[in-house]
């Protein structure tokens, strides 16, 4: 169970040098403040992320929420953590669509991708977290990661950028200055500040030059204004987040095996995501969190299968929200409780979700360019934190293979089957790895690529 916490030296700011625990906090007023914080910093990108799987933001937003506390309570108050909407989960769903997968598909397959994040979570509880390391080295997580978020390119080329090249361009600038030259909290709120300021660009733009001739989300060209906010008016300001057409919000879940098939390999960057933020988290805490990884795990997978479950959107532990604990150096689990009751009051407010459905598709042009990018090279940093060698063949050739049959939508068909892409990229960088390396003249037991990532 989580206990109460206690106030932090005089409950204004940490001491020079010194942290506020997890089960620690500052007075109210500034654990508020702090969760007021965490809100923004999670916001941008877990609200962007369910448009671009064709899912209800608010609907996002209330989930995630809901998420965090079940992760707080699962892991007993001892990781602080913001679970909101994954990425990871991105480019495979546009290939599910591409596919002519439904958002009931979709969410199925979501669901079962969490299960199977649960059970891994499961076994790493009762069985200790080198289980993951000797899966899941990092030489292919790294690659996993890498090929999810550059398999992500033809989808920003042919799907986004081109329904307004000069407003996806501008916004572009903004996330990258934003994000480069922002100051403490502004530099982590990229995303949002490219979203408001593109935005209020395409706004303007409209009033000023009218309506844009260029292709809408399906690739037909015709005249239209860049912003349509005909759905606002009619939209509640208090109610269920049941989504629209476009963005479906509650619903059932379907189960397709092929949907199923590329999904699922996602669970590989989960586990990546959530190891090495509980890893990160416990080197900035000074406490061993290693025993609570299995917990970690498994509260991210049981709330991706219940996300699923009722048509939302897939989570994961928030590099943004640790970014905000490493600046501030507040750790207390108080402040996600503040951020997780704050997001379920906005999951209920339809006009909200039916303002970010509005958002136009040269927008999301400019923030998904820097975005899929920034989780390819997700994996180029596995790789390099953990100095995977890739002068030794074993590492290097089926690690190549996979990447380029990833990024490349390479298909193999057997049967009246199909793999493609991720899902055939993934299995070709796992079990080609561990395949190869027991048959490398010299390979050793204790390589370094067998330790746990992150």
């Amino acid at each position: 169970m989580i206990r109460g916490w206690t106030v932090h030296g005089d409950g204004r700011a940490p001491a020079p040098g010194e942290v506020v625990k997890p089960d620690e906090r500052l007075s109210w007023g500034r654990t508020v403040g702090l969760g007021a914080q965490h809100v923004l910093a999670m916001f941008g990108a877990t609200f962007v992320f369910p448009v671009l799987m064709g899912l209800d933001p608010n609907l996002a937003i209330l989930l995630s929420g809901l998420a965090t506390i079940l992760f707080l309570l699962m892991t007993r108050g001892r990781v602080p953590s913001y679970l909101g909407t994954s990425a990871s989960f991105v480019g495979v769903v546009a290939a599910v669509r591409a596919d002519g997968g439904t958002s009931a598909e979709v969410t199925g397959a979501i669901a079962v991708c969490g299960v199977v994040v649960a059970l891994v979570g499961l076994a790493v509880h009762l069985g200790g977290s080198r289980i993951v390391s000797a899966i899941l080295p990092p030489a292919v997580t790294g690659a996993v990661v890498l090929l999810i978020g550059f398999n992500l390119a033809p989808v920003v080329a042919g799907t986004y950028w081109p329904q307004d090249e000069l407003v996806a361009l501008i916004t572009m600038l903004v996330v990258m200055v934003t994000a480069v030259a922002g100051r403490g909290m502004l530099s982590r709120l990229g995303v949002l500040v490219g979203l408001v300021v593109g935005f209020a660009l395409s706004l303007l733009l409209d009033a000023t030059l009218g309506p844009i001739t260029g292709p809408d989300p399906s690739g037909v060209v015709s005249t239209h204004p860049r912003v349509d906010l005909s759905g606002v008016g009619d939209a509640p300001w208090i109610g269920l987040p049941l989504g629209t057409p476009e963005l479906p919000g509650l619903h059932l879940p379907a189960f397709s095996a092929s949907a199923i098939l590329l999904i699922v390999p996602v669970a590989i960057a989960l586990i990546a995501e959530n190891t090495g933020h509980v890893k990160g988290v416990a080197s900035m805490t000074r406490e061993d969190l290693d025993p609570y990884l299995g917990r970690a795990l498994a509260a991210d997978g049981i709330a991706t299968a219940v996300a699923g479950g009722v048509g939302g959107s897939p989570t994961t532990t928030y590099a943004e929200n640790i970014g905000v604990m490493a600046a501030t150096r507040v750790y207390s689990t108080a402040a996600y409780w503040v951020a997780a009751g704050v997001a379920i009051l906005i999951g209920f407010c339809p006009k909200f979700g039916a303002v970010v459905a509005a958002t136009p598709g040269g927008v999301l042009g400019g923030i998904t360019v820097v975005l899929y990018g920034m989780i390819g090279l997700l994996g180029a940093r596995i790789w390099v934190e953990n100095k995977v060698d890739f002068s030794r063949p074993e590492v290097l050739v089926p690690l190549a293979a996979g990447i380029v049959i990833g990024i490349g939508d390479v298909a193999l068909t057997l049967g009246g089957g199909s793999l493609s892409g991720i899902a055939l990229g993934s299995i070709v960088v796992i079990v080609g790895y561990h395949a190869l390396r027991r048959l490398a003249p010299t390979h050793t037991p204790d390589q370094r690529d067998d330790e746990e990532v992150g």
